[in-house]
């Protein structure tokens, strides 16, 4: 039997692509790449209604790096896309070489992104991962190069297809006839395509604060830059649990009346310390000093700042 590992997000190509090749008895596995940025859980209800095997891959030290020095660039904001499908498409070839799989495949449609997924860029992501030997791009191999897959006979070229542009008419054709419970919203759900979360972490970057861990944390509350550290600051009660449970910075919560949760990302000083509870407490009803408690054990003595003051040193969405 062939078999083929397919790069998957869980969007609507990529259940395409899966049913494509199933359609001529090829055995499919997904994976998607796990980072900060990308939720995996789209992936595994992308598989679940195709019935077929899926896995999550770590991605995040990759992503990461990437972010620093990408060689492609990025896009509109944070997103090396270019890079990015690069280095997982050579992540996915090392697995499918380990596995023996034949083949690995994404459902990427020419001219579907205008800048990720025109032809020049989906040859360079190719020639950057060394895949040209074991990439097939199903959607749209019919107006592509034949690859080898196709002209060694493991897959049938008459049976893949043409797509071709931004339309998305005949994906919800096919998508009604394959009867999908589940038809996944366009977008690629990416975090690095977000204009105010990228602005977020070009704050972290340049505070020398970037880390998969940091950059999973600036996901909540407001954030504040200080000296040499950031300052995050519960919104709501949901958002103060899920820094509750965080791997990363130090942790503040005033003590004995309601208020926000803060995290300190970086150095850890007296004036960042304080600068924090102040700010925290310009969230509350209190008019008088009040006891913050760390994580680490410590407490301090706060007092509120004046909100002209503490919007210094906001950063906005």
């Amino acid at each position: 039997m062939i078999r083929a590992l397919g790069a998957f997000s869980g969007g609507l190509d990529g259940m395409l692509a899966c049913r494509v090749l199933m359609d001529q008895d090829i055995y499919v596995e997904a994976v998607t790449f796990d980072s900060p940025f990308f939720d995996v859980r789209a992936g595994k209800k992308a598989a679940a209604v195709l019935d077929i095997p899926w896995r999550a891959v770590d991605f995040t030290a990759d992503i990461v790096a990437l972010l620093f020095d990408p060689p492609s660039g990025f896009g509109k904001n944070m997103n090396p896309c270019i890079d990015c499908h690069a280095t997982m498409f050579k992540r996915l070839k090392e697995i499918a070489r380990k596995e023996e799989f034949d083949f690995i495949f994404s459902g990427e449609v020419v001219g579907q992104r205008p800048m990720s997924q025109n032809r020049g860029s989906l040859n360079r992501v190719k020639n950057l991962s060394s895949t040209g030997d074991i990439l097939l791009r199903p959607l749209s191999a019919k107006i592509l190069d034949p690859t080898p897959m196709e002209t060694a006979g493991l897959v049938d070229r008459e049976r893949l297809l043409d797509l071709n542009g931004r339309g998305r008419t005949r994906q919800l054709e096919m998508a009604r006839e394959y009867g999908f419970s589940r038809i996944p919203s366009p977008g690629g759900g990416c975090l690095l395509t977000d204009p105010g979360y990228s602005n977020r972490l070009g704050v972290l970057k340049e505070a020398g604060l970037l880390s998969g861990d940091n950059a999973r944390m600036i996901r909540f509350g407001r954030m504040f830059l200080l000296n040499g550290a950031v300052g995050l600051v519960g919104r709501s009660a949901a958002e103060n649990d899920k820094m509750l449970h965080a791997d990363t910075g130090i942790q503040l919560a005033i003590r004995d009346i309601p208020g926000p949760l803060g995290i300190l990302l970086g150095e850890k000083t007296e004036n960042n310390i304080t600068l924090l509870n102040a700010i925290m407490v310009s969230y509350t009803r209190a008019q008088e000093q009040v006891t913050v408690i760390s994580n680490q054990g410590e407490e301090f003595t706060a007092e509120r700042i004046d909100p002209s003051e503490r919007d210094k040193y906001s950063i906005t969405l």
